[in-house]
């Protein structure tokens, strides 16, 4: 008896130890083929982000944005008639088509409808002054984008903005 339990002792901890590096290597195959999975996955998404819908790669999020395929204005919209610029010069600005520019992205902030998402920062990205009375802006935060059409009325040089409407993309 004294001679079969040193045996018996030695067989189980070469069982353990065999069952032990089986599971060892189970495991790290797994892990493998979790770490491939998440490879795969992680390569598709950054395709996803840097890919617009029509196929242009995106910067980071800058005031260089570029707006999505249809949110860039059309030249033409946006000039400021001589009628325009002298109803607006004798309200009280100098540069009217500057002036408002200016004062819009001052007031940026009060007036984009939306808050920004994923740490992004609501901004207007491209904006165009329509006649004397409204003007058009693309705002967005690199995520998340939106038009809104605004009433602005000037007063002894002063520049009052509302909000007419938005819609968001």
């Amino acid at each position: 008896m004294k001679s079969i339990l040193p045996w018996l002792i030695v067989a189980i901890f070469l069982f353990l130890a065999l069952y032990f590096y089986w599971q060892k290597n189970e495991a790290e195959s797994r892990l493998i083929i979790a770490d491939n999975r998440a490879a795969e996955v992680n390569r598709e998404q950054e395709r996803e982000e840097t890919e617009t819908s029509d196929g242009m790669l995106l910067p980071p999020d800058t005031m260089e944005m570029t707006p999505p395929g249809g949110a860039a204005f059309v030249d033409e919209l946006g000039s400021l008639s001589e009628s325009d610029v002298q109803r607006l010069q004798r309200k009280g600005l100098r540069n009217p088509e500057t002036d408002l520019m200016n004062d819009l992205n001052r007031k940026q902030r009060q007036l984009i409808p939306t808050e920004g998402t994923m740490g992004g920062t609501m901004a207007i990205r491209d904006s165009r002054i329509l006649n004397d009375r409204y003007a058009m802006a693309y705002y967005e935060d690199g995520h998340n984008g939106g038009y809104m059409l605004l009433k602005y009325e000037v007063s002894n040089g002063n520049i009052t903005w509302k909000v007419v409407d938005h819609s968001k993309l």
